[in-house]
């Protein structure tokens, strides 16, 4: 039987009439350029297959957020690339800089993980912390060799002055990151960092004491604004002592999501929010961290914040009520468990 080529895309609009991000399901069939739209949420055909003459293939990949199926990612995954790029010890408070420049490189971050070695034969990377991410996209190992620049500051200064050394980096070993340098180190190095077989590779730096639990919600991760969240973050004086990606599925949302079951309306679809892609979650650490941190993530609702506390991140970054940029922990006895729930059990 012929199978007719048919490609399957996630895809989200935000509908501004409604100030909702709607989520859909896009089929793309080739042979006559016809497109069909399945509307997620309502579960029902928004769009029936409709040729378009003029739509190319290159025209889809636009604000697409994943592939709708195994064959369209073997497909047209092919052509993307996976490096590792490693943030060092000396520029961890430029995080979100970091990731700013990679988002905006049509880059994106699918794993990351602040971790410490211990044993690595580089004194200086071992002096600190150090955040470890897998990037994915077209040609990616060149795109962030190439936002890295020349390996000693200096030069970069001079050659790349718009480059992440450049900008941030102080000498040829003290220059803000690594990134592979060929598909076969590309490989070697994410399996250290993020290996497929059991066991999790290098320990987090969570250290759950006088600390608070934030996570980066996934609408925000997928639309690029972990980075401008995390520069938030630092530049009000908050300490981000781990970092980690997590991909959390029903159960888990569900569990961390308990306490609020019955108890807010918007329970159900926090755990869809919360189990619709990637998250990045945070362990911040400081005085009061807990009061003073959900102090500035400001009001449930983002349009509350936007009125009464128009600095805080969910006044800035919030959409709606579930889609408001970050959770953070509401009562202070839970946050030591919100953290150890991320770094201690799911990363256990």
């Amino acid at each position: 039987l012929y199978q007719e080529d048919r490609f399957a895309f996630l895809t989200e609009w935000y509908d501004p009439t409604a100030a909702l991000l709607r989520r859909y399901q896009l089929f793309y069939y080739p042979k006559d350029s016809s497109v069909e739209m399945f509307d997620v949420k309502n579960q029902r055909i928004f769009l029936r297959r409709t040729k378009y003459d003029d739509l190319h293939q290159e025209d889809l990949f636009l604000n697409l957020i994943d592939y709708g199926d195994q064959y369209t990612a073997n497909k047209l995954g092919s052509k993307k690339e996976r490096t590792l790029a490693l943030i060092k010890p000396d520029v961890l408070t430029k995080i979100g800089d970091v990731l700013e420049s990679i988002y905006s490189s049509n880059l994106i971050v699918t794993k990351a993980k602040m971790t410490k070695l211990t044993c690595n034969l580089v004194q200086f990377l071992s002096s600190g912390p150090v955040v470890a991410m897998e990037l994915m996209g077209d040609e990616a190992m060149s795109i962030w060799r190439r936002l890295l620049g020349p390996a000693d500051s200096a030069v970069a200064r001079k050659e790349a002055p718009l480059s992440v050394r450049a900008q941030f980096g102080t000498d040829g070993i003290k220059n803000v990151g690594h990134g592979s340098d060929s598909v076969a180190a590309a490989a070697r190095e994410l399996e250290f960092f993020f290996p497929s077989t059991i066991g999790h590779g290098p320990s987090n730096t969570a250290i759950y004491t006088d600390c608070t639990c934030c996570i980066i919600k996934p609408h925000a991760v997928s639309e690029g604004l972990a980075g401008k969240i995390l520069n938030s973050i630092s530049a009000a004086g908050f300490e981000i002592s781990a970092l980690q990606m997590f991909n959390v599925d029903r159960a888990n949302a569900e569990e961390f999501y308990e306490v609020y079951k019955g108890v807010v309306t918007e329970y159900p679809n926090m755990v869809t929010e919360l189990c619709s892609g990637p998250c990045m979650v945070l362990e911040i650490t400081g005085t009061d961290a807990p009061k003073t941190f959900r102090d500035f993530c400001g009001p449930i609702d983002p349009e509350i914040s936007r009125h009464l506390r128009p600095n805080t991140l969910r006044a800035l970054y919030g959409k709606d009520k579930v889609k408001n940029a970050v959770h953070c922990t509401d009562l202070p006895e839970d946050s030591v468990l919100e953290v150890q729930y991320f770094f201690k059990i799911l990363d256990g």
